[in-house]
């Protein structure tokens, strides 16, 4: 039964969606009190010249991702589209998810470390060695080598979701190249421009000293203890999707953005060549994949790299944010032992549960999903990006068939998880808000010593088109900004 709700919101019908803004009979959430009188005293043509000048600021300031799609020929540089309804999360709730954020990390990079040292998990039995040696992402050359600082993840983006009843789920762990983090910041910085009232008025809990403790982490990593160390941001470039981002956290942080022949080699070390001849790098953080880094140890025909990188590396005169081989606990396959893990090397239960997770390798799970693929959500183990996934509720009958042909010619390469409900927020669409799903990718920093940081806010990514679940930027989702509130 629909209920009605004031102005801009009246097309919400109670379902059986978890809503952010409104409860099962439609009655605003506390925490959401503000935003609603806010926005619902607002017309349409108001509320949509707000949306323009957004989207206008957006394109002005740069602030865009490339969007590859089969159709065209060539990719289209566009501005993420930006939602002004603010997601807001109570000081309670994300007391759990940094404890939950925070645990997870913690594992994931002791994992690691396991996996290029005594691989104790596998000898326990608790991981199929198989899932480690056939790993893409595993680096042999990590085998021995001990990391600066101990952290093999300064920088994670874990994706997090929220069922029918509001309870969250980690969806994902993204560990090699995490991005978002520019979108984050610049969202907060055009809400509390453009909604500056609002936002004063809501006890939103301030990022700035965020980009800081990044920063922070950074430094910490650098050989010897080095009291000013040489930072450099690696990118492969101006046309990398994510470049607008690169410049931005380069910018922030007041650290060199480089490509790979603004480096040089000599001595087993790295040096930037500048104005004033060679200077020793002391840390390097990359946004390329581990395959490009150095075409002497990974792909020998990356032309974006830095020949010799890993040869300083392990001559311990460079660190280098994210470590390379971290991706091996970036498989979507490895994502369900998370929870073992934790209880291995942490010896406590999750904070925070995975979504159901069958893993097609074991043959019991694979007769299951093959009989029940139209239910399901099936992912291509090592891609991400929303690429390479069945979405069976909403999938044809010759795409599952497609799926299927494919688990069963090599069902290694997919897992399969249960069809979350994700929860929904409101968005505003020709003047009038309306419910879209949502999820959230929170980003937790790491220094030396493990000392962790979650900041407290997150990219809330959004579903735009009606019913969908794919909220990729790259698949044509958009974003808003996360308030998190300090009391």
């Amino acid at each position: 039964m629909s209920i009605a709700v004031q102005s801009q919101f009246h097309s919400y019908d109670a379902d059986s969606f978890y809503d952010e803004m409104f409860e099962r009979d439609l009655k605003v959430r506390a925490h959401y009190e503000g935003v609603y009188r806010t926005f619902s005293r607002m017309k349409p043509p108001e509320l949509a010249a707000r949306q323009q000048a957004l989207q206008q600021r957006m394109l002005e300031e740069g602030i865009t991702f490339t969007l590859y799609t089969p159709e065209q020929a060539e990719p289209l540089e566009r501005t993420i589209p930006f939602d002004y309804i603010p997601r807001i999360i109570p000081k309670q709730e994300w007391q759990l998810i940094e404890q939950g954020m925070k645990q997870r990390v913690r594992a994931l990079n002791a994992f690691v470390h396991d996996i290029y040292h005594g691989q104790q998990i596998v000898k326990e039995g608790i991981i199929p060695r198989r899932m480690i040696v056939g790993n893409r992402y595993f680096r042999p050359e990590m085998a021995g080598l001990e990391v600066p600082g101990g952290a093999y993840m300064t920088a994670s983006g874990i994706d997090l979701i929220r069922n029918e009843t509001g309870e969250y789920f980690v969806l994902e762990d993204n560990l090699r190249t995490p991005s978002g983090f520019s979108y984050l910041y610049r969202g907060r910085s055009m809400m509390s421009e453009h909604f500056h009232d609002l936002y004063l008025s809501s006890a939103v809990a301030d990022i700035d000293q965020s980009l800081n403790i990044f920063l922070r982490s950074l430094r910490s990593l650098a050989p010897s203890g080095k009291r000013d160390p040489l930072i450099a941001l690696l990118t492969p470039g101006a046309y990398n999707s994510a470049y607008y981002e690169h410049t931005f956290l380069a910018q922030q942080m007041g650290i060199h953005l480089v490509e790979g022949r603004d480096l040089v080699y000599k001595d087993h070390k790295i040096y930037l060549r500048d104005l004033r001849g060679l200077r020793q790098v002391d840390v390097i953080y990359r946004r390329l994949d581990d395959d490009y880094l150095d075409p002497l140890a990974f792909a020998p025909d990356s032309m974006l790299g830095v020949p010799g990188l890993m040869n300083a590396y392990r001559a311990g005169n460079i660190a280098i944010a994210n470590a390379p081989g971290t991706g091996v606990a970036d498989d979507k396959a490895v994502y369900a032992y998370v929870p073992d893990m934790i209880k291995f090397y942490l010896n406590e239960s999750p904070v925070l549960n995975n979504v159901p997770t069958y893993i097609l390798d074991r043959k019991e799970d694979r007769e299951y999903v093959l009989d029940n693929l139209k239910d399901l959500v099936v992912k291509e183990t090592s891609l991400s990006g929303g690429y390479g996934m069945l979405i069976g509720p909403t999938a044809t009958a010759k795409e599952i068939e497609m799926f299927e042909r494919a688990i069963r010619q090599d069902p290694g390469r997919y897992i399969a998880q249960t069809t979350m409900q994700l929860s929904r927020a409101p968005v505003m669409v020709g003047g009038e808000m309306t419910p879209r799903h949502i999820d959230l990718r929170a980003f937790v920093l790491m220094g030396a010593e493990e000392e962790t940081h979650v900041i407290p806010s997150g990219l809330t990514r959004v579903a735009l088109k009606e019913g969908s679940l794919v909220v990729n930027s790259s698949q044509g989702g958009g974003v808003k900004d996360t308030w998190v509130l300090n009391r």
